[in-house]
């Protein structure tokens, strides 16, 4: 998912690192010897730590398996993504792994991959509105969401019949795919507490469009969150935020705490995340941020170069669904992994015994 952070450095995972030691990710000579294929891995930003983590996984796990990488971040910038995407085919590469930052906005570029036979791969966003995408690598994206609202249901007793509680809602970015289905899935189970006044939405504000945070821009949030409390909760308390990602959950806690949230007269709600980012991780320590939704992003890395590699050796591509994702042309053959909802109690369970980090990352 575009998710773009408001934290500090990011932090890559401790188990990932870049076999190639350049800025590009390419793989060193050595390394593909003899392989006649190159993989062109189009990333959408740098500025969040998730998808740093990714690019590395993916020219690890792509060189261990001979296949030269051309690894581009774009920057959040459209046309930079589709120029890096040109110049990937224009320089022969045999497939694309893409995770897009408009999933409207590739269909041209796509065009001219399907017109050289190039296999395209959709990396965690449904790339929609073309025929051209081969095959879509993600997690259960409607899960997410559910997991999130799952979270907030337990700790407010909703099951018990407790509330009424006040929420408000964010959503990501309007230009990517996995909004819809984060939130959907978030809905699942909040929308009947919301229809029985077990809570209460004071803004009014419950369609995604009215909630949507433009390029998972952690600013962005903040502002909006300000908005919010000064006009709905100036003698209200505010007991719960569903935030669909951890840098739109540091920016909402920012907004908090200049109003005087997080301290033991006025603790901070119950406030979701997701891909498990450092700071998050930290802020769920300091009792500022509840919960966090995590996503290898090893093994997704895992699966796409299988996938790949399947593909492009005529062998049978792994997948398990082929109903849910259809992109407005075509259902894409799809391969979902399994997301897993993180709080205090099991962070260093998930995340340091895996070795996706180090204790000293989360606690120093």
């Amino acid at each position: 998912m575009v998710l773009s952070s408001c934290s500090s450095a990011p932090a890559t995972p401790a188990s990932t690192s870049s076999p190639s030691g350049n800025e590009t990710g390419a793989a060193s000579p050595a390394a593909v010897s003899g392989n006649r294929f190159t993989i062109g891995i189009a990333m959408p930003t740098k500025s969040s730590a998730r998808w740093i983590a990714d690019g590395e996984n993916m020219v690890k796990y792509f060189t261990e398996a001979g296949y030269a990488t051309d690894l581009q971040y774009a920057e959040d910038d459209v046309p930079n993504q589709v120029s890096q995407i040109e110049n990937m085919i224009t320089k022969g590469v045999n497939a694309l792994v893409i995770a897009a930052i408009d999933n409207k906005s590739l269909s041209e570029v796509l065009q001219t991959a399907k017109d050289k036979n190039i296999l395209v791969i959709a990396y965690d966003r449904l790339i929609r509105d073309t025929p051209n995408v081969d095959y879509y690598a993600t997690f259960d994206n409607f899960q997410v969401g559910v997991l999130q609202a799952q979270y907030i249901e337990q700790a407010l007793g909703l099951k018990e019949g407790k509330g009424p509680f006040n929420i408000e809602l964010f959503a990501g970015s309007p230009d990517d795919n996995n909004t819809y289905f984060f939130f959907n899935g978030a809905m699942s189970i909040l929308q009947p507490y919301i229809d029985k006044g077990q809570l209460v939405v004071q803004s009014g504000q419950t369609s995604v469009d009215k909630v949507a945070t433009l390029r998972w821009d952690g600013a962005t949030a903040q502002a909006r969150m300000d908005n919010l409390l000064s006009a709905y909760y100036t003698d209200k308390r505010l007991d719960a935020v569903l935030s669909p990602y951890d840098g739109i959950s540091i920016g909402i806690i920012s907004s908090l705490k200049g109003v005087g949230y997080g301290t033991p007269d006025q603790p901070m709600p119950v406030i979701t995340g997701q891909d498990a980012e450092i700071p998050s991780i930290k802020a769920i320590l300091a009792g500022e941020q509840s919960q966090t939704v995590f996503k290898d992003t090893r093994e997704l890395a895992k699966v796409t170069v299988q996938m790949v590699d399947a593909a492009l050796n005529g062998k049978e591509v792994p997948i398990n669904d082929t109903k849910t994702y259809d992109n407005g042309v075509k259902v894409v053959p799809s391969q979902l992994l399994v997301p897993v909802s993180v709080d205090k109690n099991n962070w260093e369970k998930v995340l340091v015994e895996s070795g996706y980090y180090t204790k000293e990352q989360i606690t120093q």
